[in-house]
């Protein structure tokens, strides 16, 4: 036996800095407190994180969602961003909660990489902080796993999922749309976490300058990099005081495949393009990357982050309280009859 095979060996010898992981833990402890929230019966650093269903509700039924951020990653990774990635991890979750009427209550989120990076890891978790203030959800728990040789040097993968409630009695499922109801859309911040495989192809092939101002001031970094919306405060007051009927999150799948999947067979969602601008990002992407109309509606929000719909009589005071929550919403289409194998979202 050599003298080199009897050498004391530490979890540090084969990369894994224990030290780290607890310094990241204490910097990402303030974060986490600001989103502590009725219900949150501990804190961080436990086996397992309690939490106590409001007692204000009677029937409550749980919903819960999980997402990832996908390849804008890699966009991060090149740019050095992550202070908005933690952003659009919660917003992927909370937002395909928020749809079927619940109010999301707490998040965990999973941080993977191959040498932990204290620096970046807690940019990254100060953003999920920052989410889950937005979506008045309690960030109560998470995992950072420091694998050695399973990530490239710099690079690292992001989890995480959402629990919320909903009174039984108030669970959205679509199935009073009707032909004659109104369909609102709200505006998006931009790509959101979805197409970034096809953004990215797109950026590779025109090779822009990536900090060149490209849209009032903003860089073209800016406006890849700008995080999903949280629709969540403005959607649950909205529910508050009007009845809402159904309503999709536009993620992967765009309006055409996400509206769908809200609607009764027997009806469609006619939806004119016409009615808002087209984000200028959007107007860039698709002249570089010389890509289809179609193609354009299958896998970006081209502008809208969320669908609603409501009755005729209630569209006006719904887009109002939008409105004054800070929500540009608009009337962007209609329900209508659909008959025999007839797409259920139609982009006119």
């Amino acid at each position: 036996m050599t003298e080199q095979s009897k050498q004391a060996l530490s979890y540090s010898d084969a990369g894994v800095d224990i030290s780290a992981g607890d310094e990241l833990v204490e910097r990402i402890k303030p974060f986490a407190k600001r989103t502590v929230r009725e219900g949150v019966l501990s804190g961080l650093g436990g086996f397992g994180a309690l939490f106590e269903v409001p007692k204000r509700y009677k029937e409550p039924v749980l919903v819960s969602g999980t997402d990832g951020v996908g390849t804008k990653l890699k966009l991060a990774f090149d740019l050095q961003r992550h202070d908005t990635v933690g952003i659009d991890l919660v917003a992927m979750s909370v937002n395909d909660v928020l749809v079927q009427g619940a109010e999301p209550l707490f998040f965990l989120d999973y941080f993977a990489c191959g040498k932990l990076n204290v620096d970046t890891a807690a940019s990254v978790v100060k953003g999920i902080a920052k989410g889950c203030e937005y979506a008045g959800c309690a960030l109560i728990g998470g995992e950072t796993a420091e694998m050695p040789g399973m990530y490239p040097e710099g690079e690292y993968d992001l989890a995480g999922f959402a629990v919320g409630a909903v009174e039984k009695s108030k669970i959205i499922t679509g199935e009073t749309i009707v032909p004659g109801d109104v369909v609102i859309g709200l505006p998006s911040s931009g790509a959101h976490s979805n197409g970034y495989s096809l953004v990215r192809k797109i950026l590779a092939r025109a090779k822009p300058d990536m900090n060149a101002e490209f849209d009032a001031g903003r860089t073209l970094a800016d406006a890849v990099m700008e995080p999903t919306r949280i629709y969540v405060k403005p959607m649950l007051a909205l529910m508050t005081v009007l009845p809402v009927k159904g309503m999709a999150h536009i993620t992967g799948g765009g309006l055409t495949e996400n509206v769908p999947r809200v609607l009764p067979s027997n009806v469609k969602a006619v939806i004119e393009q016409g009615t808002w601008v087209r984000p200028k990002l959007f107007q860039w992407l698709q002249a570089e990357g010389n890509v289809a109309e179609a193609e354009m509606h299958r896998v970006f929000n081209c502008g809208i982050g969320m669908v609603v719909i409501v009755a005729r009589e209630n569209a006006g005071q719904a887009i109002k309280h939008l409105q004054a929550a800070g929500e540009k919403a608009i009337e962007i289409g209609c329900i209508e009859a659909r008959s025999g194998d007839e797409p259920q979202t139609i982009v006119i």
